[in-house]
């Protein structure tokens, strides 16, 4: 399997040596982390210090924001799969309509059964790149736009972009050159080696079980770790053969079931932590492990001064107890609740970014982006321009942010749309929910509840004082803005189950069904 795989490497490279570029280009990392929380890090993304940045130990997160740009409002979608294929598409959840986490059987609703409404006909089986698959969004990935530039393109780890059965089952049908480790599944059936990741010969598949790492069946070597061995061997011959590469580093950690990485457990146990959180804690150090093990190899490669590093995570941190541990909903702290959430907890990323020669060493970035700002900037960084895509890409590029950190566009607004239930818990905007942030401004649409929230995030990060009633005004601003934004995305709305008709736009107003 080794060698197959390497041979298939070699030809790739062959393939792509009649391509025009030049390793002036430079290569790109971008490494997704799933499930980590805007507070799960010893970097502090907030103005100070926090005691969850106590607890944490992520010294290579701090090497590289140190090296890079921090930015501080940075966002994702609130759950897995809808952020994947907005990072992949450029187009907002509202417009790609997988707006949900896709399950890795063909045709299942993920959506957790309501008594009013139930989830609009949204894209359950992901994307598709090629002929039409039914329910899915039909787009050009962004890795097929790079291998179509001379790019080595590599996946490893974490896919979850379509089901079995679809071609995004397999990154290779959405222009990776090679896949290790991604399917559909959503999370592991387990991290260990000694459990072969969830694979167990003569009995049957587990349906989570992590594909593509035989070699470390029966070892003693963690998820996180055989990820990060396979990456570093993925890119080894792109870098002997000096072409440019794109390596999609996606973690399945520090995502569910929290079981704890023995390299780094003992010591939050020795501390007195919480037994499940010193679990979550070792899942974080050992991802960050990953992240200072490939920065070590692009140093001792020496190619360090040409690659540029994007790490993020797909959203935010779990605050469910259980899995979790200790009092839920206070993971995420200062932001409120957390994955599934529009509120901050749910949404906002940790995000650092290394571009050798354009970044400032340690520099910081208000401005407000979002995952859907990954696929322009990113082509515009391997100096890729005027593609043709089947999309309408809705993301814009951040790189005048990178070149000056203190610029911040306030005019620009992002939008937020999950018309879908995500589980048994319906507080904490879990559900059936719209948002929009412009500038220091946000509103948040509870639809179940026909409800309005505004927030002002530079006063009250914490989102705990609704402001609607107190500024009628901003509030009926922000709430045309999304209706108009939501009607341009052509964004679908839950259905009442007694009339058949959707709910109302946030600004009040029906649509005819």
């Amino acid at each position: 399997m080794i060698l197959k795989r390497q041979l298939f490497i070699l030809i790739a490279l062959i393939l792509a040596s009649g391509m025009v570029f030049s390793q002036n280009s430079p290569n790109i990392i971008v490494f997704m982390v799933d499930d980590m929380g805007w507070q799960d890090t010893s970097v502090p993304f907030a103005d100070r210090v926090t005691e969850m940045n106590k607890r944490y130990k992520t010294p290579n997160m701090e090497r590289l924001a140190a090296q890079g740009t921090k930015f501080t409002n940075a966002y994702a979608n609130s759950v897995c799969t809808p952020t994947r294929v907005s990072f992949l598409t450029g187009m907002s959840a509202a417009r790609h309509r997988v707006t949900n986490w896709t399950s890795p059987e063909k045709d299942k609703l993920t959506d957790y059964a309501d008594d009013l409404l139930t989830s609009p006909s949204w894209n359950l089986n992901g994307i598709s790149s090629g002929p039409s698959i039914p329910a899915t969004v039909n787009a050009t990935p962004l890795p097929q736009l790079l291998k179509d530039a001379g790019y080595f393109t590599a996946h490893v780890g974490k896919a979850h972009w379509g089901p079995f059965g679809t071609p995004a089952s397999n990154p290779r049908n959405l222009g990776f050159v090679v896949n290790i480790a991604g399917s559909s599944i959503g999370h592991p059936e387990s991290y260990y080696g000694e459990e072969n990741y969830g694979n167990n010969p003569g009995r049957p598949l587990m349906l989570n079980a992590v594909p593509g790492l035989g070699e470390y069946y029966g070892s003693d070597i963690f998820l996180t770790e055989a990820l990060t061995l396979e990456a570093i061997k993925a890119v080894a011959d792109p870098i002997k053969y000096k072409k440019p590469f794109f390596l999609y580093l996606s973690h399945y950690a520090v995502h569910t079931p929290i079981e704890g990485d023995p390299r780094f457990l003992k010591k939050y146990l020795d501390k007195g932590v919480d037994s499940i959180e010193a679990k979550y804690a070792s899942l974080i150090e050992g991802m960050d492990k990953s992240l200072g093990d490939v920065m070590d190899m692009l140093e001792e490669k020496k190619i360090a001064d040409n690659t540029i590093i994007m790490f993020i995570s797909d959203n935010g941190g779990l605050s469910l107890v259980p899995p979790r541990g200790g009092e839920a909903y206070t993971h995420n702290y200062l932001l409120k609740a957390g994955k599934g959430s529009l509120y901050e907890g749910g949404i906002r990323e940790p995000m650092l970014v290394k571009w050798p020669g354009v970044t400032k060493a340690g520099s910081v970035s208000g401005q407000n982006v979002h995952i859907n700002d990954f696929f322009p900037t990113i082509l515009e960084m391997a100096g890729i321009r005027n593609v043709s895509t089947k999309q309408t890409v809705d993301g814009i590029t951040f790189i005048p942010s990178l070149k000056d950190p203190a610029l911040k566009d306030d005019s620009r607004a992002i939008v937020w749309h999950y018309p879908n239930r995500w589980t048994s818990d319906e507080s904490n905007a879990f559900c059936y929910a719209s948002a929009i942030r412009q500038g220091d401004w946000k509103l948040i649409y509870l639809m179940k509840q026909k409800k309005l929230e505004l927030y002002n995030l530079k006063d009250d990060l914490g989102e705990k004082k609704d402001l609607s009633a107190a500024n009628p005004k901003k509030t009926k601003e922000l709430a045309a803005k999304l209706t108009e934004m939501l009607k341009s995305y052509k964004a679908q709305m839950p259905i009442y189950k007694s009339s058949g008709l959707p709910v109302a736009w946030p600004d009040g107003t029906t649509t005819v069904k």
